[in-house]
């Protein structure tokens, strides 16, 4: 057999081991997959490869092709194996998603079951009987009360004036003494100053020669009367010794009536006839002294001034629009601006002209002052009792709290405790409130020591917010 024979016939052997080694490799390939399944597609090629150098050049390119054909084959499995994990991915992804969605839920619930408990007892106030007892709570009810309409009106505390006195000498002269100092409690006829005065010594001389005169009359008619009964003289001379007399008789008493009304008094005493005394009117105190020893005084000096403080005058400023709720005789409670304490009274005196500047009317209250509490110069308020209003539920005005500054809150009797019930109101006196709504008639409330309920519900919510 030729050379040329021989390859020709070694070459198809070749051609015919490389048909064969592609078909077994993609048999075995093939094979592989079914069995193991696509996550062992790629260990295929691994394994022809492996084989790969045993081959001559023309098996390893049918070996190369066949392994193309393997990678795609195995490309394939491992995407159809990415498509199933990412569904098998999915659907847990899915569970876990739902799961988490049910805890949320449940988690939901519980929260907002727990917030429902807290509205359930939010403003109750947590206090047993004795506790109660012990923080000195009385509960009241709630039922129809008569509101007070009042007017408050501005006033000032001022002497009674007719009680006062305001002491001036009535002559002119000169100070020799004070007897009486500022403050000072005097009794009526008390001797308050000495003055040395012309005046009073000229009236004194006037009527001591006018009683001269007047002893001389009478002896006069006297011996003529004698004389005329004895008729020894003519009538005609008793008649006019009468007529002395008469004239003398005036004379005296005028001279006596002026100095009683400066005061002097027909008695010169030690001080000689110009010596003046000046002597309080009427009991009380001192409240004002202008002499001082050696001042030159005139007969309108203001020396002194007396009052009777036991008694005092509330003068009002009344404005034209509350007139018709000042009335005579109407009752009033006066309070003190600058301390703590009231009085009552009544109306004495409404004026019956309102002034140009201030239009308002001048009213006045009398107050007693036994004490002195009372001083001239203090503001008041003066609270005028106008008329009632009936209303069907009212409470104790010291009920009333607010505990968040807005809302108004009446704490009521509950299980466990007692409770801040809102509440509206209406109208007020100060002492007694309307309620409009929020609580019924005959309802029990807490009338004293709701503030110390409303300090115990401020720190509770204190500890909840922390």
């Amino acid at each position: 057999m030729s050379e040329k024979t021989r390859f020709d016939s070694s070459l198809t052997s070749s051609k015919q081991w490389i048909a064969a080694a592609l078909i077994a490799a993609v048999g075995v390939a093939g094979g592989a997959y079914l069995l193991r399944g696509p996550g062992s597609a790629a260990a295929a090629p691994a394994s022809g490869h492996a084989d790969a150098p045993s081959h001559k050049d023309g098996e390893h390119h049918g070996e190369a092709a066949a392994n193309t054909d393997a990678k795609t084959g195995a490309k394939a499995g491992a995407q159809a194996d990415a498509h199933q994990e990412a569904d098998q991915h999915g659907d847990e992804e899915h569970h876990d998603e739902k799961a988490e969605a049910g805890s949320k839920d449940a988690h939901g619930a519980a929260a907002g079951g727990h917030a429902e408990g807290e509205e359930a007892g939010e403003g109750l106030v947590k206090l047993s009987p004795a506790q109660a007892k012990a923080a000195g709570l009385v509960v009241a009810q709630a039922g129809p009360a008569s509101i007070k309409k009042q007017v408050l009106l501005p006033g000032e505390i001022r002497f009674d004036e007719d009680r006062t006195a305001h002491v001036v000498p009535r002559v002119a002269g000169v100070v020799a003494s004070v007897h009486a100092q500022l403050g000072e409690q005097v009794a009526k006829g008390q001797l308050l100053a000495v003055i040395q005065s012309p005046a009073v010594s000229d009236q004194r001389s006037e009527l001591q020669t006018a009683q001269r005169r007047l002893a001389f009359a009478k002896r006069n008619h006297e011996r003529e009367k004698q004389l005329w009964q004895e008729r020894i003289s003519a009538e005609q001379d008793y008649q006019a010794a009468q007529q002395a007399l008469q004239e003398a008789e005036i004379a005296v008493a005028n001279a006596a009536q002026k100095l009683s009304a400066i005061g002097a008094g027909a008695g010169a005493g030690t001080g000689g006839s110009s010596r003046y005394e000046l002597r309080a009117p009427l009991a009380g105190m001192v409240v004002e002294k202008h002499l001082t020893v050696g001042e030159s005084v005139t007969d309108s000096t203001a020396s002194f001034t007396v009052s009777d403080l036991r008694s005092v005058w509330a003068e009002i400023s009344v404005a034209a629009p509350q007139l018709p709720d000042v009335r005579m005789g109407a009752p009033v409670v006066v309070r003190a601006t600058a301390f703590d304490s009231q009085a009552e009274g009544r109306i004495a005196y409404v004026g019956a002209l309102i002034g140009a500047q201030t239009r308002t009317a001048p009213a006045r209250v009398a107050l007693a002052n036994p004490q002195g509490v009372w001083r001239p110069g203090l503001f008041v308020d003066v609270e005028l009792l106008a008329g009632e209003t009936p209303v069907p539920i009212a409470v104790d005005a010291k009920a009333i709290q607010r505990p968040d500054g807005k809302e108004s809150v009446v704490f009521v009797p509950a299980e466990g405790g007692y409770q801040a019930q809102v509440v509206q109101l209406g109208a007020t006196d100060g002492k007694t409130t309307e309620v409009t709504s929020g609580l019924k008639a005959g309802q029990s409330y807490v009338k004293e020591g709701s503030f110390l309920l409303r300090a115990e519900l401020g720190k509770a919510s204190a500890e909840h917010a922390h």
